[in-house]
């Protein structure tokens, strides 16, 4: 498999970013997104709270050196919670799996929680593979779909050494 590894979310990143979150196929996968993924103000703003929040990690995942997506984490009811976004040319070929590996092990803290669509059978596969367990499902408003959808949460609670 190519080089997987994270860096830093850089300037010259956010046109890639922009066009990896408004992919028709990805954001109906992923559900739960931005009200209008075309919306290029709200997506600077977004990134640029990402990126300077404190409490918030971002980092790029590069394959071989090229933008493949974003991961980070960020507390939410006092409950750290995982996310990743990947170039939809990357599905199937471990690269999510190896970022999150990658990403946990700079996280000290547990539990962490994640969240998937239920019919995300991908991002549910990669979490699994993490170490995260289903601990429970929750119907809410997936903006991508314009309804509300079952949302599996999984939780990983032991550091991964």
């Amino acid at each position: 498999m190519a080089e997987v590894a994270l860096r830093l979310v850089r300037d010259e990143d956010l046109d890639t970013i922009y066009d990896q979150m408004r992919d028709p196929e990805a954001v109906h996968m992923a559900a739960f997104t931005a009200e209008d993924p075309d919306d290029r103000a709200a997506f600077d703003a977004h990134l640029h709270r990402l990126r300077t929040t404190p409490d918030i990690k971002l980092r790029a995942v590069t394959v071989d050196g090229e933008l493949a997506g974003t991961i980070g984490c960020f507390v939410v009811g006092g409950d750290t919670e995982i996310t990743y976004w990947l170039d939809r040319k990357w599905w199937g070929q471990g690269v999510a799996t190896a970022a999150v590996r990658m990403f946990l092990a700079t996280i000290p803290v547990r539990p962490i929680t994640a969240r998937a669509a239920s019919d995300n059978a991908g991002s549910l596969g990669v979490l699994r593979k993490a170490g995260f367990r289903k601990i429970g499902t929750e119907v809410a408003y997936a903006t991508a779909r314009g309804r509300d959808i079952e949302e599996t949460v999984l939780r990983l609670d032991a550091r991964e050494a």
